[in-house]
């Protein structure tokens, strides 16, 4: 089937378009999006995607789900549109920024400015009923989001993987440590920042990586 995805990923993924469940997916996608209010905004859901090619990927942060609430969603995990609050995890990752490289990031939580440098901001679901987190866990998506890191894992080498929270580390239970950096803390939400995320340092360590070996590092402001 034809996907609207950057062209490079559209490649990569081609395969993952043609296959059973990425088409039960799509119905189910389309379904929603007539019949229930779905974020983030239709022409989003790939968005982590599009503004970060593959070619460019450096890092990768695995999120969970969607925000689910009005005009936050835009298809980048931990990323709110201009004008909107930054939620509480992504203060608690200011805050470590902060700490980490001894600047302020910007106010606003548009996290675009990361993504066009190369950080692939990854929910491993794209889509979520209003008011309803997790309704579109379980349908296709995280096979499809899986199928995004493997070919990563297998096809570059070098990257850097934020795994934050016990989530996320299962989805990255499969990557290569001996080619990768693997960067594990608790989830930067209120709730356990405090057990070993604030502290992590993993921005800077990110960045050392990156720079030994001869790639450009990541702007966090």
């Amino acid at each position: 089937m034809d996907v609207r995805i950057e062209t490079s990923w559209k490649s990569q993924l081609q395969e993952e378009f043609e296959k059973e469940y990425f088409i039960r997916l799509s119905e189910f996608v389309k379904e929603e999006y007539k019949t229930k209010t779905v974020y983030p905004p239709g022409k989003l859901i790939l968005n982590a995607f599009d503004l970060c090619p593959f070619e460019k990927v450096k890092a990768v942060i695995i999120g969970q789900d969607p925000y689910h609430g009005p005009g936050q969603a835009h298809g980048l995990c931990f990323s709110v549109r201009k004008g909107i609050e930054s939620p509480p995890s992504l203060v608690n990752i200011f805050k470590e920024i902060e700490s980490d490289l001894g600047y302020r990031p910007y106010l606003n939580g548009d996290l675009e400015r990361w993504a066009t440098q190369g950080v692939l901001l990854l929910n491993a679901t794209l889509t979520v009923r209003a008011h309803l987190a997790g309704s579109h866990q379980k349908k296709g998506w995280e096979e499809f989001t899986d199928a995004a890191i493997n070919v990563l894992n297998r096809d570059k080498s070098n990257l850097v993987f934020f795994l934050w929270g016990a989530y996320a580390q299962k989805k990255g239970e499969s990557i290569d440590r001996t080619k990768h950096l693997v960067l594990e803390s608790v989830h930067p939400s209120p709730l356990s920042a405090a057990r070993g995320f604030f502290g992590n340092k993993h921005f800077s360590r990110c960045n050392e990586y990156l720079v030994k070996n001869g790639i450009k590092p990541i702007d966090w402001r």
